[in-house]
C-alpha cells in the first residue's frame, strides 16, 4: 500500500516515549519525565510580546519560501556576533525547525548509491533522514571518554568513493558531547581533498556548552564551500514549537534547498519569523541565564547518578543530556522475573516501576545506555535518580 521510503523510516523514539508518560499522566500516575529534548523554561517576553506583534500588525501572510529578509539579516549578524562566520542572504535559508534544515538538506544532496557518515551515538533522527533518500547510513565508532570524538582508525576505513556526506552534531543529541578543536581539525583534514563530501555541522546546542567556548566548524575552513551550517532557535531560547531553524552554506545549494522547500511547505511560519529576529536580534540576557542554570543542573544530575552503584556516566560538556552506561543491569531479573534484555526493556521497566520517563539507547546506536534529560526542576532531577536507583536495587542478578 505505501512507498518502500516509508517503511525505511523507524518511529520517533523520544516521541514515543513522551507519549507514554501523557498516558501516565492521564491516569493521575506521578511521572519524572527525563527524557523531553527541549528547555523547561518559557519562551522569553520580548520574544512572546514580538509574536503578538506580529498578528496583531498582520504579519500573517505568505513569505519568501526561504525566509524574510529581516530574519535573514538578523541570521547574518547573529552568525557573526556568535560564531565569527561571514555569509550573504544568498547563503541562508529558513526552515521549519532545525529538523527541517537537515531533512532539506539530505534531500538537496543524497541519492541511492551515496554513502553517509553518522557517528554513534547518534541523534535518531539522522539515520531516517539519510535512508529516505535512498542513500546508505555507514556508523563511524567514538571515544565515549573523549566527549565521543571519532574513532579515526574506523572513520578512515569508511570513507570511499561513495561517501558523500559527514553529519557532525556538537554539541551532541544524546551525548552532550563537545569534540574538541583538534578532532575537527583532523577531520577536516581527512576530507580536505574531497571537495564532493558535504559536512554537515548540526549546532542547534551552540549556545550551552559550559567548559569550553564553542566553536562552528565552518570557522576551521572558511574558504571551504562544502561545510554546511545548520542552526536552530529552539533550544537557545525555548521556541521548540516555533518551529525556526535555518542553514548557512553554499549559495547553489541553498538556492536548490529553497525550491524544494517551496514545493512542500510554501515558507516558514510568518509570525514565528518575526519573532525569530527579535529572538536574534534582542536582548541575549535569557540565553545566559538559561545556560547557567543548565550548567548547574549538570552538576547535579551528575552528582546524583554518582549514588547508583554499577554505572558509568562521562561528564558531558554540552546540551543538555547524560548518557550513562547501565550495561551492569542488563540480562538482570525483574520481581515477575522478566528478563531485562535490552536498554528498552531497561527504560520500561523504570518507567513502568517508577514514572520515570528516560530514552533508551538502543534508539541512539548505543544499546548500553540511557539518555536522560535534565532540562527539568532540581527536584525532579533528585528525585527521578532515587528512584531509578530504587528500581535498579530490585532487580535480580
Amino acid at each position: 500500500m505505501f512507498t518502500d521510503r516509508i517503511s525505511r523510516i523507524q518511529p520517533s523514539a523520544t516521541l514515543a516515549m513522551t507519549s507514554k508518560a501523557a498516558e501516565l499522566k492521564r491516569t493521575n500516575k506521578p511521572v519524572y519525565n527525563m527524557s523531553v529534548g527541549e528547555p523547561d523554561f518559557s519562551t522569553p517576553k520580548n520574544i512572546q510580546l514580538a509574536g503578538i506583534e506580529a498578528i496583531q500588525n498582520g504579519y500573517t501572510k505568505y513569505t519568501p519560501g526561504g525566509g524574510t529578509f529581516e530574519l535573514k539579516q538578523a541570521i547574518i549578524k547573529k552568525l557573526k556576533r556568535d560564531n565569527n562566520l561571514n555569509y550573504t542572504k544568498e547563503e541562508i535559508v529558513v526552515s521549519c525547525g532545525g529538523k527541517h534544515s537537515l531533512y532539506n538538506a539530505c534531500q538537496a544532496l543524497f541519492q541511492t548509491g551515496d554513502e553517509v557518515i553518522i557517528f554513534k551515538p547518534f541523534w535518531v533522527s539522522f539515520p531516517d533522514f539519510v535512508t529516505v533518500t535512498g542513500a546508505k547510513p555507514v556508523f563511524v565508532e567514538t571515544k565515549d571518554k573523549k566527549q565521543n570524538e571519532p574513532n579515526f582508525k574506523d572513520l578512515e576505513s569508511k570513507i570511499n568513493k561513495n561517501t558523500k556526506g559527514i553529519i557532525i552534531n556538537s554539541p551532541s543529541n544524546p551525548t552532550g558531547g563537545v569534540w574538541s578543536d583538534d578532532a575537527i581539525s583532523r577531520l577536516l583534514d581527512l576530507v580536505k581533498n574531497r571537495s564532493d563530501i558535504w559536512i554537515f555541522s548540526d549546532e542547534c546546542y551552540e549556545q550551552l556548552t559550559y567548559d569550553m567556548p564553542f566553536k562552528s566548524i565552518a570557522t576551521f575552513s572558511p574558504e571551504s564551500k562544502n561545510i554546511i551550517t545548520f542552526q536552530s532557535c529552539s533550544k537557545t531560547y525555548a521556541m521548540t514549537g516555533w518551529r525556526i531553524g535555518y542553514l548557512a552554506g553554499d549559495e547553489k545549494l541553498v538556492k536548490a534547498i529553497s525550491k524544494l522547500q517551496g514545493q512542500s511547505t510554501s515558507c516558514p511560519n510568518s509570525i514565528a519569523q518575526h519573532a525569530a529576529v527579535e529572538a536574534l536580534s534582542g536582548n541575549q540576557n535569557c540565553v545566559n541565564e538559561m545556560r547557567k542554570v543548565f550548567h548547574q543542573r549538570r552538576d547535579l544530575i551528575l552528582k546524583e547518578l554518582n549514588h547508583i552503584p554499577g554505572i558509568s556516566c562521562e561528564k558531558p560538556h554540552g546540551a543538555f543530556y547524560v548518557f550513562p552506561n547501565f550495561k551492569k543491569y542488563l540480562n538482570s531479573k525483574s520481581s515477575n522475573d522478566s528478563i531485562i534484555k535490552t536498554s528498552s526493556d531497561l527504560s520500561l521497566y523504570i518507567l513502568d516501576s517508577t514514572g520515570v520517563v528516560t530514552v533508551a539507547g538502543d534508539s541512539f546506536g548505543a544499546p548500553f545506555n540511557i539518555r536522560l534529560s535534565y532540562a527539568t526542576s532540581d527536584e525532579n532531577i533528585i528525585q527521578a535518580c532515587k528512584l531509578i536507583n530504587r528500581a535498579l536495587s530490585e532487580l535480580k542478578n
